[in-house]
């Protein structure tokens, strides 16, 4: 890796990390603002969420809101940190490695002293810095509130909480280890966003398809998204070391794909 490449990265993409963890932050503080006003009406919530199919209550965990894991598991976990962590791993992978390419920057990074593998694993290093630079924000700012906002009855442990946001992250590390490789194949930074888009997204169809339909809860099994169910991490329901493991292999195999890929693929310098 080159320090001097990682400052100057990491300089130039700090304005947009900052700008998606703020915003992760700050939409889990919101919802949390909001759980004491649902656990005062849990009841009617119950019978307003119980006339829904049951498949659909599945696709978007609305089993329960009993607590506060639940609640934000279902409110939040389950839909909107999804979207902003899906659009920033794929568009600061397609940044780090194809725009460079595209617009011509790539020629200069190479015609210095830093080699490929240097290149590739410094961009590698800036996309995870970024990942974890937003999870601890959204997890600061989720941990903090709820433990000023909700009654002790309600409130999720620290232990639980973190784990949440762990595989959320490990989960977030395979899909920015899909989108860099796919980075590292194009020369075109919009047709890298369109195909690292496209398999986001049909990751995460793959997933909502298999729980809406029972009969093809099968085409979970080809999602990644199918591993991160954090309804169930609240409630101590999932393997979490295991999961843990499976996301960060995929990714870490991922990344070494990236480095090789691009250490020998022609470029148009």
């Amino acid at each position: 890796m080159s320090t001097s490449l990682y400052k100057q990265m990491m300089k130039s993409n700090l304005k947009g990390i900052m700008s998606f963890g703020m915003a992760s932050a700050v939409y889990v503080i919101l919802m949390t603002s909001l759980f004491p006003m649902i656990s005062d009406n849990i009841d009617k919530l119950q019978e307003l969420t119980d006339i829904y199919p049951e498949s659909l209550k599945n696709a978007f965990g609305l089993e329960s809101f009993g607590t506060y894991g639940e609640f934000i598991s279902a409110e939040y976990y389950g839909l909107f940190f999804l979207f902003i962590l899906g659009i920033f791993s794929v568009m600061t992978a397609i940044q780090l490695i194809a725009k460079l390419v595209d617009r011509g920057s790539m020629a200069y990074l190479l015609s210095t002293k830093v080699s490929r593998e240097q290149v590739a694993i410094t961009q590698i290093a800036v996309l995870i810095t970024g990942l974890v630079i937003i999870i601890f924000l959204n997890f600061a700012g989720g941990y903090m509130a709820g433990e000023i906002l909700i009654d002790e009855q309600y409130t999720i442990g620290m232990w639980d909480f973190f784990q949440i946001n762990f595989v959320g992250f490990l989960l977030f590390f395979a899909v920015g280890g899909y989108s860099i490789l796919i980075s590292s194949l194009f020369n075109d930074e919009k047709k890298a966003f369109a195909a690292a888009g496209a398999v986001t997204f049909l990751f995460y169809a793959l997933d909502m398809a298999g729980k809406i339909v029972s009969d093809l809860d099968w085409l979970r099994n080809l999602s990644l998204f199918s591993l991160f169910e954090p309804a169930k991490i609240a409630n101590g329901d999932v393997n979490v070391a295991l999961v843990s493991l499976i996301l960060f292999g995929i990714g870490l195999v991922m990344y070494v794909g990236t480095v090789l890929v691009f250490r020998r693929r022609n470029l148009p310098l």
